[in-house]
Formats: structure tokens, sequence, C-alpha cells
């Protein structure tokens, strides 16, 4: 995700300042991941720089001043730009997992424990992911969905890995 993109967008809406941006991109998507007050701040300095914002206000107050950004048209275009150009696929072909799996198989370990144990460690993740889907609000829920659709085809993988585990290793230590 582009964090920078992410908060010009959030500025569309009229100036913020730096703890709102904070406020508002962590509730709309930083569930999981809440974003630090120096990644706001040194994000709006470089955008500030760049001129995709402006500093529309300063107001002092009991701390340090606070600087209240706008986006400038320059941003409003950059953010434009971002939503239309599509993002690359993840295509996962340098999987860990899969990494794994051969390696058991060249050193003559077990990978159908890995896999089994990877297996066991999706299910959990989805148990999880589920049980957030039903409690949240649709935008929970589309994210939910969005891991979960990940980790359904991760596990029909896992699945396949292993119904092909010893022509792998054939092919593997030949």
């Amino acid at each position: 995700m582009s964090i920078g993109h992410t908060l010009l967008g959030l500025l569309e809406s009229g100036p913020r300042h730096g703890y709102d941006l904070k406020r508002a991109f962590d509730e709309k998507f930083g569930h999981d991941r809440p974003l630090h007050y120096g990644q706001v701040y040194s994000t709006m300095s470089r955008l500030l720089k760049n001129g995709l914002v402006e500093v529309d206000g300063i107001e002092a107050g009991g701390g340090p001043e606070r600087k209240r950004y706008a986006v400038t048209d320059a941003g409003i275009t950059d953010v434009e730009r971002w939503l239309q150009t599509p993002e690359k696929p993840e295509e996962y072909l340098q999987s860990t997992l899969y990494t794994k799996v051969v390696l058991a198989l060249l050193t003559h370990r077990d990978a159908a424990v890995i896999l089994d144990t990877q297996r066991a460690e999706h299910l959990r993740s989805m148990r999880i992911l589920t049980d957030r889907k039903r409690r949240g609000d649709l935008a929970d829920q589309l994210i939910c969905d969005h891991a979960l659709f990940h980790l359904e085809a991760d596990l029909r993988w896992l699945e396949l890995t292993a119904a092909r585990l010893d022509k792998l290793r054939t092919e593997v230590t030949a």
C-alpha cells in the first residue's frame, strides 16, 4: 500500500493535521498495522517537498506547532494516476514455503510434516479471520474475504504439493 497516496486521498476531503490523518488512516486502513506518528510526519514532509501538499495553517498549542496540510492540484492528479494504475498481481514465484519443501527433500527430511504443519497454521488463521469477518463491518468483511481467498489458494497448493511429493522428491534429488 502506498502510504503517501493514501494520505493524499484522505486530504481530498479537506485540510487536516498529521494527528487527524493518522487517526483517519488507522480507522479506515490500519486495522492490523496502524501507522506510527513518525511515518505520518516523514511522509507529509516528503509530500510537501514534492509539491503534493501545502501547509494550510499552523496552530500554536501547548506543545509543538501543529501544521494543517491540504492537498494541492498536483497531489490530486497524483492520486488519480495512482488509482487508475493497476497493481501488479502477486505471483508468489519465490515462495518461502516452496523453498522449505524442496530443502527438506534435498536434506532427506520429511516434507510432508512441513506441509501438514503449514496447513494447520493456515486453518488456524482462517478460523481467526472468519470470526473477525463475522463480527466486522462491511470494510472489515471485505478485508477478511481478501485474506481468506488467498489462504484458500495456499491450501489448494499445499494439497497439490502433498499429492505430488514423491514425484518432486525424485526430480529435486536426481
